[in-house]
C-alpha cells in the first residue's frame, strides 16, 4: 500500500514521576524537537531484564519491525506517519513507557557498571555540595577525590564526590579529616537501576513503579 511520506510528530506523553515530587497532568504538546529528545522509554529484553532507556524513534522503529515482545504501561505516546493514498487514513502508533524487545541481551549487557562521568556523579549527589551541603549548577561542581590521587586515591565511585570550587580549593590535596572537612554522605557505586534513575529527570509513573521493584533493597533511591 502506497503512503505519502509526513514528519513523525508527537502529539501526546504520558503521566511524569519524580521520586520525591508528585506525579503531573498529562499534557498535549506540538511537535518541539528539544521535548521529544526528552522523552524516554524503557528498554527491557525479552525476559524483562533492564537494559537502558531508548529514544521515541527508536522504541517506533521496533514497533514497525515487529520486534517487540511485550509492553507494559498504557500507552505515553501517540506518533503520527503517513498518510494513505488509498483510504486518506493517517498511520498512527501507540507508544508504550516500558518496552521489552525480541530476543536475548549479551550478557555484558545484563547490570552493567554505570561510567564514571561528571554528570553521573553529580546526579547521583543529588548537585549537591558534599562537604558544605549547598547546592549548586553544574558548572559550579568539581569532582572531588575523597583520599587525593597524590595520596593514592583511585578515580572510582567510592572515592569520589561532587564538591563545589571552593570546597574543592580549601580541602587541596588532603583527606577530608586532615581538611577538617567531614563528608555529608558516604560516597558509592550505584547500581545500573539506580543509576538509570538517577541520569532521567523526566521517568513516566510506570517506568518509575517498574524500576523501584528492581533497586537494591538499601538504596538511596527508596529513601
Amino acid at each position: 500500500m502506497e503512503t505519502d511520506t509526513a514528519k513523525l510528530r508527537l502529539v501526546r506523553t504520558g503521566t511524569l514521576a519524580d521520586p520525591g515530587l508528585a506525579p503531573v497532568t498529562p499534557t498535549l504538546l506540538p511537535a518541539a524537537p528539544a521535548r521529544l529528545d526528552a522523552v524516554r522509554l524503557l528498554s527491557l529484553d525479552a525476559h524483562g531484564r533492564v537494559l537502558d532507556w531508548m529514544s521515541w524513534q527508536d522504541a517506533t522503529c521496533l514497533y514497525v519491525r515487529g520486534a517487540v515482545a511485550w509492553t507494559l504501561g498504557d500507552p505515553c505516546l501517540s506518533v503520527h506517519g503517513g498518510t494513505s493514498r488509498e483510504s486518506g487514513r493517517q498511520s498512527v502508533l501507540e507508544l508504550h513507557p516500558i518496552v521489552a524487545a525480541r530476543g536475548h541481551a549479551s550478557p555484558r549487557a545484563l547490570d552493567p557498571t554505570p561510567a564514571l562521568t561528571n554528570a553521573a556523579l553529580f546526579a547521583r549527589d543529588q548537585h549537591l555540595c558534599l562537604y558544605c551541603g549547598r547546592d549548586f549548577a553544574r558548572q559550579h561542581l568539581t569532582r572531588d577525590h575523597v583520599v587525593p590521587l597524590s595520596r593514592g586515591g583511585r578515580d572510582v565511585w567510592e572515592n569520589v564526590v561532587a564538591a563545589c570550587f571552593h570546597c574543592n580549593s580549601r580541602k587541596g590535596g588532603r583527606t577530608p579529616q586532615q581538611a577538617s572537612m567531614p563528608l555529608l554522605a558516604v560516597p558509592y557505586r550505584p547500581s545500573w537501576v539506580e543509576h538509570l534513575i538517577l541520569s532521567n529527570r523526566n521517568i513516566l509513573a510506570d517506568q518509575m513503579a517498574f524500576l523501584r521493584n528492581h533497586l537494591p533493597k538499601r538504596s538511596r533511591c527508596l529513601a
